[in-house]
């Protein structure tokens, strides 16, 4: 991509994960060049150590591992194996070997492997050999820099992105100078597999050490969506990334939307939460009713078979993901292997649509990783089936409790989730007021009510927007739900408003600073999480000193207590212009101050607050203009509550 194509429209700071190895480019006199593995890139595992599970957790922490090799190669055997007795034997989760092809001596192949035993973690080494490339020894370094967000963006409305957000972070002592960014991109989406190289794009940015920075570049034209490798050089090597291109557009979804989507009314309520997408495909008298679906479109969110029908110019820009696979770490009593959800995919990677999978259990979801383009997690907190022990949670001054598991587990697990699966975005499916929950499982436990509260639902769905999320799920939203709970609906439709309202932070922010707080006494206090943007950072404060009611049985928060929230600033954002509290009612004043590199804010808060570091005073009228036409969209889709349709009990 010559310098012409992007352009540097402004630059933060960027680190290298990749070890490059450089092998001879001869094998002997007079013949052609031979194949070179370039980079490695390595995404070593973890796991959320604050969840608690009913069976030990497998200690082994492996990692993905990216190989990305210049030339015709072909993979062999990896330590004297194929990838077959790798998998056989528990070595590996899921690889896709199987998949690659021939290239040409300028072409570039990524030959990928998500490692299931300790033996394929950071710290190891592998021999790999195969067709057009010597043995060679690779090493799983525990990288020092990575490429933590990637995320393509349109500034024309289009699904072809012609903007990219890079987000870096570096862990070294020594800051690194960043020279040149290059895509390498496939001829066409059938031949995925083999990428050629687009001009470099020079670019000068420094990162100093343990911290982060970023990217923007503008294209002059649309980036395809496909797969592609992204080559960043830098003083200290080459970093790279293999992922597809996809248009990041933050989507609300609900579950189980599809039995009334013919109703008008219905269509308005939803669209008054702010719901823009559902997990529907083909209903009848509903996507193919061209003046409804029009006045109200929800994206779909299906299986999206034949391919020929939906990977068209007409139903591209109404598509969220792929998702067909539901819950493939339980798959209905029988366990999907990672492999055989790699088989299901196969199709989908030479088409233009973007694919995901739902993560149940994170006690093993890192055999999981990389697998899908869209991951999202699907765990609630009260009143639910879980994988976690909820009894096991000490965390309410002994009490221990079989209705409800600590609210500010969800971040956790959006954390993991994210860490795996790097630099891809992530979703998930937040609890809403779904009408089957209770009945007989053992979680109630003397709860009468079988569905979050608003403070529960809310907490949950704030804990995930902390983490950086960049579309969110509703389960449920089906017509009886909605009318069993309709207490949930003001709060569903602010935090909706409130998505609108920071939109943009959430698409080209990445997650930059995360802290605990207790008590002096050592009880739980506050959660403070942040996203860096290149305009500004949304601050998150998210109580957790609520406790258990011994009647109820729900959890409830205090009464605003006086506060001092410090927050660490991203670099760029060091000298905000402008600081201010946000919510669905607007913004308004807080007191606040600069300390080195932190802010401290000091309020009077309970629940949640959540605030705005701006780097200009566009800004917070960027801010409050979209909460203007949140508000205006939520009444151009006024209902008649008589009008909804009869739901049977």
């Amino acid at each position: 991509m010559s310098q012409g194509i992007a352009e540097i429209l402004q630059s933060g700071f960027a680190g290298i994960l990749s070890l490059v190895l450089l092998f001879p480019g001869m094998s002997e006199a007079g013949e052609s060049e031979a194949s070179q593995i370039v980079g490695v890139t390595v995404t070593p595992h973890v796991i959320a150590e604050t969840m608690k599970y009913r069976r030990p957790r497998d200690p082994d922490l492996a990692a993905k591992v990216q190989l990305f090799v210049r030339g015709s190669a072909m993979p062999g055997l990896i330590n004297g194996r194929t990838p077959a007795e790798l998998l056989a034997a528990g070595d590996w989760a899921w690889h896709d070997f199987e998949t690659a092809v021939a290239g040409t001596s300028e072409s570039l192949s990524v030959w990928t492997f998500n490692g299931k035993s300790s033996r394929w973690g950071t710290g190891q080494s592998f021999e790999i050999e195969g067709q057009g490339i010597d043995q060679k020894t690779i090493t799983l370094q525990a990288p020092l820099h990575w490429m933590s967000a990637v995320t393509f963006l349109s500034t024309t409305g289009t699904v072809y992105p012609d903007r990219v957000v890079i987000h870096f972070r570096n862990e070294s002592e020594i800051p690194l100078q960043v020279s040149s960014l290059r895509f390498w991109l496939p001829q066409n989406t059938k031949s995925w597999q083999t990428l050629f190289a687009d001009e470099q794009c020079p670019v000068e940015t420094t990162v100093p050490p343990h911290d982060a920075g970023f990217i923007t570049l503008t294209l002059d034209r649309p980036l395809p969506l496909t797969y592609c490798a992204i080559e960043i050089e830098s003083s200290n090597g080459t970093m790279w990334e293999h992922l597809r291109i996809k248009r990041e557009a933050f989507d609300i979804s609900g579950g189980w939307v599809g039995d009334h989507l013919t109703s008008p009314e219905y269509l308005k309520l939803l669209s008054q939460l702010h719901v823009n997408a559902g997990q529907i495909q083909d209903v009848g008298g509903y996507t193919d009713n061209a003046e409804l679906y029009a006045k109200y479109p929800l994206k779909l969110f299906n299986r999206l078979m034949p391919l020929e029908k939906w990977d068209s110019d007409e139903w591209l820009p109404r598509i969220h993901a792929v998702e067909f696979l539901g819950e493939p770490q339980y798959g209905g009593g029988r366990p999907v292997l990672p492999q055989e959800v790699f088989q299901a995919f196969i199709p989908y990677r030479e088409s233009r649509l973007a694919t995901s999978v739902t993560h149940s259990e994170e006690r093993i979801w890192r055999e999981y990783a990389g697998l899908s383009d869209f991951p999202h997690y699907d765990a609630y907190r009260v009143v639910a089936p879980a994988a976690d022990a909820w009894r096991e949670y000490d965390r309410w001054g002994g009490e221990r409790i079989s209705w409800g598991a600590p609210l500010e587990s969800i971040g956790d697990l959006c954390r993991s989730l994210r860490e795996l699966n790097r630099p891809m975005s992530c979703a998930c499916w937040s609890q809403g007021p779904h009408d089957g929950w209770g009945g007989g499982f053992r979680l109630t436990a003397g709860r009468s009510r079988r569905s979050p509260t608003v403070d529960e639902l809310r907490a949950q769905a704030l804990h995930a927007l902390s983490t950086r999320i960049t579309s969110l799920y509703w389960f449920n939203l089906s017509l009886k739900s909605l009318l069993k709970y309709p207490d949930t609906w003001n709060e569903i439709t602010r935090i909706g408003r409130e998505i609108r309202m920071l939109e943009p932070f959430f698409l080209e922010g990445n997650a930059y600073d995360f802290r605990r707080l207790k008590t002096p006494d050592g009880l739980p206090d506050w959660d403070l999480a942040s996203i860096a943007a290149p305009e500004g950072m949304v601050l998150f404060a998210l109580d957790t000193a609520y406790h258990p009611h011994p009647d109820e049985r729900v959890f409830v928060f205090g009464e605003p207590r006086t506060v001092e929230f410090r927050y660490r600033l991203a670099p760029w954002l060091r000298k905000p212009a402008d600081v201010f509290r946000v919510d669905a009612g607007g913004v308004s004043e807080v007191q606040w101050r600069i300390e080195n590199d932190d802010i401290v804010i000091n309020d009077l808060r309970s629940r949640d607050a959540m605030y705005v570091a701006g780097g200009s005073a566009d800004v917070r009228s960027g801010i409050e203009q979209r909460r203007r036409l949140a508000i205006e969209h939520e009444s151009r889709n006024t209902f008649v509550l008589e009008s909804l349709p009869e739901v049977s009990e």
